[in-house]
Formats: structure tokens, C-alpha cells, sequence
């Protein structure tokens, strides 16, 4: 009894999360700019750019460092020219922060690139920060940052982009009545059709409202098995309960927590 009336309560909370959903919210920017026609649609306005076009995209995607921090992106896309753009929704000023663009644009290449390849064939990309706040207080809608050659005042040209797209500028140009929509909870007060019509979907339709609800759970269920890896890294540490005991009382198989224990010889 006590189990459904859980499930009821989550269930209701997923509904009213769902209304409340804004673009500027990772989770269902993810889910909405998945499909390619958003992406692309975003992208063209972002880059001032109508001959884009994009050929696959993916949400919540993880770029993985195996000799340091992974990352995961809300959105990365390659267009027909092989270039790669990854965008991100930064809420907080401090994950909008100089060094994680720059984070991210390395993962790039390094996840982008296989062994043996030339430098050449480097993908050009862009690595997108669309802000809640005007992070870099230059009271302007959109920064573009690129390296160049500071003596000779020109592009170093390695192709590697990031911009930052300040959400707090709402004006009628075509990256204004972006913004507006990326601060909508209402599809009916968007500006454009296409990207209305995805979120209408998510919030609205029965088999999007669906899909958001089993991406929730997805997160619910991701966030008890980081805290179980957590839990399971501090007794190893405290050294009192053996491998088996440990995965019994976080519920995880014994060889992944085999796998976290630093300490066993090699």
C-alpha cells in the first residue's frame, strides 16, 4: 500500500515538474532539442547561419576522460560538415564559468578523434553556453570568444569556438524571441512553431508526458546508484565489513565494489 501511494506521489510531482519546465532546464532541453529540426533550427539563429544543416544529434551525452573528469552534454550536435556543437543551459553563473568551456571544448576533440588521425582532421567546433544570467556582464546578447594572435591581430585558426547566448536580452530580433521561448513554461506563449510544437509534446501529449516521467525515474534511479557508489567507498575505507557484506547493504554487485577499493593490492 505504502509503495503505491509513493508511486502516486512521485507520479504527481513528475506532472507538476513537467508544467513548470522551461528550455533554460537541462533535462527537457535535452529532450526537446534532441530531435534534429530544434537542434538545427537553434543552431541556425545562434550562428546567424540559414545553410546549416544538421546530421545527428544527441541529448545528455557523455564525453569520457579516462584519466580524469567526464562530463556529460546537454546537447551534441554535428552538422553535414562535420563540424560538432556542443549546447549547454547554465541556470548558475558557476557552471558557466571560463575553464568549463574550455573543459568542454577539449573533450571534444580528445572524444572526436580516434588514434592515428591527423591534426588536420580535427572536427571545427563550437561549444555553446546559453545563460540564465548575462554571466560575462558585458550587457550584450550574445559573446563570441575565439583565440587569436594577440601581436599580429588575427585568428590563430584552430577552429575551436565557444559562445556564451545571455537569456536575459528578450528583444524582437530572431535570438531575442529565442530567448523569450527558452523562458516559457507555456507552449502557447512561444514565438516559434517548431520548437512550441516539441515542447507542446512533452508536456501535453500522453506518450511525451510518458517519456519525460521514464527520464526522471532514469535520473532517480542514477542519483541512488551514485550515492550507493558513495556509500560503498566509505566503508571500504573505514576496512571493518568484507566485499560481500558491503554490496549487500548498498545493493550492488560485488564486483563493482571489488572495483572501488583502492587500497586492494594490484
Amino acid at each position: 500500500m505504502q509503495k503505491g501511494l509513493d508511486f502516486e506521489r512521485k507520479h504527481e510531482e513528475d506532472l507538476r515538474r513537467i508544467r513548470d519546465f522551461r528550455l533554460m532546464d537541462d533535462n527537457f532541453m535535452s529532450k526537446v532539442f534532441e530531435d534534429k529540426p530544434c537542434a538545427e533550427f537553434l543552431l541556425r539563429i545562434i550562428l546567424n547561419r540559414d545553410d546549416l544543416k544538421v546530421k545527428e544529434v544527441h541529448g545528455q551525452h557523455d564525453l569520457n576522460n579516462i584519466q580524469g573528469r567526464s562530463v556529460r552534454l546537454d546537447i551534441l550536435a554535428v552538422d553535414h560538415e562535420n563540424r560538432a556543437y556542443n549546447v549547454e543551459v547554465q541556470r548558475s553563473d558557476s557552471g558557466a564559468v571560463a575553464k568549463r568551456a574550455r573543459y568542454n571544448s577539449s573533450l571534444l576533440d580528445a572524444n572526436l578523434t580516434r588514434k592515428g588521425d591527423a591534426y588536420d582532421a580535427l572536427n571545427e567546433t563550437y561549444v555553446i553556453f546559453i545563460t540564465e544570467n548575462d554571466v560575462l556582464r558585458g550587457g550584450l546578447p550574445i559573446y563570441h570568444i575565439n583565440r587569436i594572435i594577440e601581436e599580429m591581430g588575427k585568428s590563430f585558426g584552430d577552429e575551436a569556438h565557444i559562445i556564451y547566448v545571455n537569456s536575459q536580452i528578450k528583444d524582437d530580433t530572431a535570438l531575442g524571441k529565442l530567448m523569450h521561448d527558452f523562458t516559457c513554461t507555456n507552449p502557447d506563449d512561444m514565438n516559434y512553431p517548431v520548437l512550441a510544437q516539441r515542447v507542446r509534446y512533452f508536456k501535453e501529449d500522453t506518450k511525451g508526458v510518458a517519456t519525460m516521467c521514464r527520464a526522471f525515474e532514469e535520473v532517480r534511479e542514477e542519483t541512488k546508484h551514485e550515492q550507493s557508489i558513495e556509500i560503498a567507498k566509505s566503508l571500504l575505507e573505514v576496512g571493518k565489513m568484507t566485499y560481500e557484506e558491503i554490496a549487500r547493504s548498498v545493493q550492488l554487485p560485488v564486483e563493482e565494489v571489488k572495483a572501488l577499493d583502492t587500497k586492494k593490492p594490484a
